[in-house]
Parts: structure tokens; sequence; C-alpha cells
């Protein structure tokens, strides 16, 4: 696992770390028993503190991601991938080739990849705030427009 922090994102290093591990395990590129890289060497990989990673994964392993075995290291928990065995890894889907294909022409058209991973995170916010803009209006209709 590699982490990648983007600065101008306005997110916290050690929420994205927290994303992106749990992005890589419904993905299924990463599986009960990988073990993660070490808070230094994610220190020396992203230029962060050691305790922003430390401060992730005491938050995965809270959410039950991931398991910190004390001296040995950081691993995937087998819990992590029995919650996703209803549906399978997101890579398996054909829509991931569409994406894989429309990242290809996007960087090829010559976006930097901090571009295409904006636009994606852009599609996702407005997808969502569509829905909650729905879900709104039609609590508004059953309550006779008294939002």
């Amino acid at each position: 696992m590699r982490y990648y922090i983007e600065r101008r994102r306005g997110v916290a290093a050690y929420q994205q770390i927290v994303e992106q591990t749990k992005r890589a395990v419904r993905a299924g590129a990463l599986k009960p028993g990988d073990r993660l890289p070490t808070a230094r060497e994610v220190a020396e990989t992203c230029a962060v503190n050691p305790n922003t990673t430390l401060k992730a994964y005491r938050e995965l392993d809270r959410d039950g991601v991931v398991e910190l075995r004390q001296g040995v290291g950081t691993f995937i928990a087998a819990a992590a991938a029995a919650a996703d065995r209803s549906h399978a890894p997101a890579a398996e889907s054909p829509l991931y080739a569409e994406l894989a294909e429309w990242t290809g022409r996007a960087l090829a058209a010559g976006l930097l990849e901090e571009d295409v991973r904006d636009l994606v995170e852009l599609a996702l916010q407005e997808r969502q705030q569509t829905a909650a803009g729905t879900a709104r209006s039609s609590t508004d209709e059953r309550n006779g427009g008294r939002g």
C-alpha cells in the first residue's frame, strides 16, 4: 500500500490515510492479513509526521478495518473483508474498466493525476448533494411543504 497525500485537498492527512485504506479494502486491493506500511515508512514517502499515520491506524483499528499488533505491525483485519463479502470487489465491476479507460484518456489529454482525482471527487460530491436535495424534497412533499 502506498499512500498519496493531497495537501491542497483540505482534508487532514490522517483522514486521507483512513480513506485510502478503506477504499483499498473495498476494492479488494488489500486483503485480510496484508501488512500496512510502518508509520516511519509512510512518514518518509508522504512527508508526514509518524504520529499522523499512527492516528489514522488507531481510527482504522476502532473501525475494525485493521488489527494493531504490538511490535509486529498493522494488518488488515479479517472482519474488514467479511463486512464486504456481500458484493464483489469494486475492481471486478465492469464499470471499473470504463473508469480506467476514462482515466487513461484524461491523463492522455494532459490532466494531472490530481486533476483527475478532483474531477471524480467533484462528481461524487454533486451526486451526494443531488441525492440530499431529492430526499429533502420528498420530506417536504410528505409534510405538505413544511420541511
